[in-house]
């Protein structure tokens, strides 16, 4: 007897089940960081979309501007706002100063070189570029840029949608439907979010672009 009450007592599967409860509970904490990763994936899709944007060069002086610009001094190549500060003068013109006044020739020579049509004039230790107007032919260009740059971001979003929904079904029956549908529905608000700031951003950098 006190042997079947031993085995008996081997009865506990029950910490299995609970190991398994725990399995189905931990099933939902899935919500949290598919959600989290989505809404980065698509946040950095928005961020380069604005850095991109950052570059077209419009009628309106703008300290990013030159941003991208690459600039080759003693052998080294790097980007221009590591070696100068720009600063926006007014809405024609742009300040750039170096932080170190050798290179002021180097700076000259880059922004000169640069596809944005800016022809800078030495100004003591500094460069002075005006902002020429843009042609029709140049608005136009730049509206094509920011279409094609505005659908790749929002394809970037839309896999980043594809992914969340993925990783909900891989999750399979150890996730209860009521709960993986309320995170696709969440996941596609997120998804709406994302585009609408696409969106706005491109409409904005186009209005921008139309007032030369």
């Amino acid at each position: 007897m006190a042997l079947d009450s031993r085995r008996g007592f081997a009865k506990p599967k029950k910490p299995k089940d609970d190991s398994a409860g725990s399995t189905m509970e931990l099933a939902p904490d899935i919500g949290p960081s598919v959600q989290a990763s989505a809404s980065s994936q698509m946040d950095a899709a928005i961020v380069a979309l604005s850095r991109e944007l950052a570059k077209l060069r419009t009628g309106r002086a703008s300290a990013g501007m030159l941003d991208h610009i690459i600039v080759e001094t003693d052998g080294l190549k790097m980007q221009l706002n590591h070696l100068a500060v720009v600063s926006v003068i007014d809405s024609k013109t742009l300040s750039v100063n170096p932080y170190d006044p050798n290179t002021l020739k180097a700076l000259e020579s880059a922004i000169v070189s640069s596809p944005l049509g800016l022809n800078p004039k030495v100004d003591g230790e500094r460069l002075i570029a005006a902002i020429p107007p843009l042609t029709k032919e140049h608005m136009q260009a730049m509206c094509k840029v920011v279409a094609k740059s505005s659908e790749d971001v929002k394809q970037s979003i839309r896999r980043a949608r594809q992914k969340a929904l993925d990783t909900i079904k891989k999750a399979g029956s150890s996730f209860p439907k009521d709960e993986a549908k309320r995170l696709e529905k969440e996941i596609d608000e997120l998804t709406k979010k994302f585009v609408k700031s696409d969106d706005e951003l491109c409409k904005a950098k186009e209005k921008e672009i139309a007032q030369g």
